[in-house]
């Protein structure tokens, strides 16, 4: 496994613990589950795009984590969707 994607997955396994959620992680699934609440975490060295956002809304993820931010777009599908984005333990969507 590249190093890239070992930092990726411990990055998720981490997230998924400080969120008190259940590391799930693997092609199409969420990254985390706590509950209901299923999340997603990007270990993006850019801001997370509204593409993203987008497949979220069809797999039906409700939080999306990120190291880098959100874009402008990103922010305001989410807010209207009901995701509620993080970024450095912080809810930047209220």
């Amino acid at each position: 496994m590249p190093s890239k994607q070992k930092k990726g997955i411990r990055y998720e396994k981490f997230q998924a613990k400080k969120h008190r959620g259940k590391h799930i992680g693997g092609p199409g699934k969420p990254d985390y589950k706590r509950g209901k609440i299923k999340g997603e975490v990007k270990n993006w060295s850019r801001p997370v795009h509204s593409g993203v956002i987008k497949k979220a809304i069809e797999r039906n993820i409700k939080e999306i984590v990120s190291k880098s931010g959100f874009t402008k777009p990103a922010k305001d599908l989410a807010k209207k969707e009901g995701i509620k984005l993080i970024k450095q333990g912080k809810i930047v969507n209220k």
